[in-house]
């Protein structure tokens, strides 16, 4: 009995042998039922079973479990194991600094040498940042750079890791009339009533491994907290930054060995290639999505933080739930590829307060699976009849994001 006792806690993801009998309680008929008719409709499209994945839990319960601990294609779900990862390795409030430097003299508004870029590897640095040390620039004093641009790797902007794009990019964000269309739609959505910049460099730009021997650093630009870049990735769904994050976690074999870890699961059954989740070879089993969650939210718990400070709420954020039909204050992260569609996220119930799930869906419909999922996922809420208190994971504590905010960046040399 004992060995059976073990074998089911190995199943359960690690759960003591204590805890277990919470977990071999008959499962809900009603949930069960449904669960088969949705399995059993997509087959008869045309899409085996052996391809989907669900897994539903309460913190203490298994509700639904179809191949739960086998790992399948998980898309953009990856980011939760690089959102776990670099949050255990990084504090929420982490900033990525970014130093703007300067050789030669200015003389009425005219830098008679280099502006240098010395980047800091700041994966959300955007049009709204640069502008905004444009215009310290411009009190400083600058209107005008007679030398080169001067940049100093790792620096990328508006998700452009290339330094050489990413130059270019940083040059036009500096002078207004040279504004593509992007950059005056974000001036207008986050800037309206700053200064626009107006900053000209004559010179070419240029990339180098390590800053001029005579640069004096004039400004140091600070990003927003890392909370609000994982909130970003995670309701954009951004790939640059996910793989960014990823490599400053240790890489992808080690955001998937700390994502397995912190979910209680074997080792095999998170396995990444990257951070962001673009490729088949990202596979991570429903309850590990389901158990990298819950760890997710212990983590950010005992920082005072919380799963909505990091992840999309249906009824809240844009995004990649734009189109989505869910439940309001879902919290949950999306994954598209090709062939690939996956959904993971928390919900509360009156019933057993905060449920996980997890589906993952393998074949060519993804809008098709996109619309299963959301079925799926009212139903789940209707039968275990949605929560008013809301436990908390569904309360937000971090500040709203300001991008381009020129607090943020402070002069260390006044010329």
């Amino acid at each position: 009995m004992l060995d059976l006792l073990a074998a089911l806690a190995w199943y359960s993801g690690g759960v003591n042998i204590e805890q277990l009998h919470t977990w071999v309680f008959p499962r809900d008929v009603v949930l069960q039922r449904y669960s088969d008719r949705y399995l059993q409709g997509m087959a008869q499209q045309g899409f085996p079973a052996t391809d989907q994945g669900v897994w539903v839990q309460t913190t203490n319960r298994l509700l639904i479990d179809h191949q739960g601990d086998r790992p399948l294609p998980a898309a953009s779900v990856t980011k939760v194991a690089t959102s776990l990862a670099v949050l255990d390795k990084y504090p929420p409030d982490h900033r990525f600094i970014t130093r703007i430097g300067t050789t030669g003299t200015l003389r009425n508004g005219t830098l008679t040498g280099d502006l240098v870029v010395i980047g800091g590897n700041d994966p959300l640095f955007v049009w709204e940042e640069a502008m905004a040390i444009a215009n310290a620039l411009n009190r400083l004093g600058i209107r005008t750079v007679k030398g080169n641009l001067v940049i100093v790797p790792p620096f990328s902007m508006n998700f452009y890791p290339n330094p050489d794009t990413a130059a270019e990019l940083f040059k036009l964000a500096l002078d207004h009339p040279s504004w593509p269309a992007e950059a005056q739609a974000a001036y207008t959505e986050h800037l309206q009533g700053q200064p626009r910049p107006q900053l000209t460099i004559s010179g070419t730009t240029r990339l180098q491994a390590t800053p001029p021997a005579n640069v004096t650093i004039r400004l140091e630009h600070r990003s927003l907290p890392l909370l609000e870049i994982v909130r970003q990735m995670n309701i954009y769904s951004n790939n640059e930054i996910a793989d960014t994050l990823a490599e400053l976690a240790g890489g992808a074999a080690t955001v998937a060995q700390i994502a397995a870890r912190k979910a209680n699961v074997p080792a095999q059954e998170v396995q990444l290639i990257n951070g962001s989740g673009l490729g088949v070879e990202n596979r991570i089993s429903p309850r590990a999505a389901c158990g990298m969650l819950l760890a997710l939210q212990q983590n950010l718990a005992a920082k005072n933080y919380s799963l909505a400070d990091v992840l999309p709420m249906a009824g809240r954020d844009g995004g990649t739930l734009d189109d989505r039909q869910l439940p309001a204050a879902t919290l949950v992260k999306t994954g598209s590829l090709w062939n690939v569609s996956a959904l993971v996220g928390v919900l509360p119930t009156a019933k057993h307060g905060t449920v996980c799930f997890a589906l993952l869906n393998g074949g060519g419909n993804l809008w098709g699976f996109r619309a299963g999922q959301d079925r799926y996922v009212q139903h789940l809420s209707q039968t275990l009849q949605p929560g008013q208190q809301r436990g908390p994971e569904f309360q937000s504590h971090a500040p709203s994001p300001r991008f381009g905010d020129p607090q943020r960046i402070r002069v260390i040399t006044a010329l």
